[in-house]
């Protein structure tokens, strides 16, 4: 049974698969560069398992999957590609405005992503999600602080919004999301409509992990 979650100070949310349906155009940008390298590009379907990571582990992945060798400039080629087109088919998961909507009157609310920041805050912003989240409460994958699934993130967040970790929940969609917060000694919701989790290994889960179909749905485990 999925269980409610604890008293809560704090909820983050990861952003590619979570907040944002943004496969398409990481896909677009990841096939343009292969193209550009000589390879053939990929079905977008396979960047849903490359992404969580990191924009370097993207590339290495986009390349070992077509075997061929990373070239020196590739992860600069990638992000050139991939700035031009963050939001040409990248939009908010249906009903996630409105869950922020609610959510913002009651909780301290956050973004902690692997993506780099600058891209971050220009997705945010184009989609209209900026407002929700505080300028300090949205860290992204370029510094100061590891990447997930290293904590530090997630425990500066909650630093920041005088949250116990315990009192902090962590959303994403991707096993990279579910090992940071057990890191962090932060709850976690897992979000099953997104992209990342067609390589979640289920079996790992407990039992009574809280788990969402849509994002309205975390609105009941509260």
């Amino acid at each position: 049974m999925n269980r409610r979650l604890s008293p809560l100070a704090l909820i983050a949310f990861d952003l590619d698969g979570t907040l944002v349906d943004s496969r398409r155009d990481i896909a677009d940008a990841a096939n343009d560069l292969l193209v550009d390298s000589g390879a053939t590009a990929l079905p977008e379907e396979a960047f849903g398992l490359m992404v969580g990571d990191g924009a370097a582990t993207l590339v290495a992945r986009a390349f070992a999957a077509v075997s061929q060798p990373v070239p020196d400039d590739a992860l600069d080629r990638f992000l050139g590609h991939y700035s031009r087109r963050l939001v040409a088919h990248t939009r908010p998961y249906a009903g996630v405005t409105d869950v922020l909507t609610v959510l913002s009157d009651r909780y301290a609310l956050a973004v902690l992503t692997n993506k780099p920041l600058g891209m971050t805050r220009q997705i945010l912003a184009a989609l209209g999600l900026a407002p929700y989240f505080k300028p300090q409460l949205v860290i992204g994958g370029d510094g100061p602080y590891p990447r997930k699934p290293d904590p530090n993130g997630l425990l500066a967040l909650a630093a920041t919004a005088a949250a116990a970790p315990a009192a902090t929940c962590l959303v994403g969609d991707s096993t990279v999301d579910w090992r940071t917060a057990q890191a962090a000694g932060a709850q976690s919701c897992i979000a099953r409509y997104g992209f990342g989790f067609h390589s979640f290994p289920v079996q790992a889960l407990a039992d009574g992990q809280p788990v969402i179909d849509r994002p309205e749905e975390l609105l009941a485990l509260l």
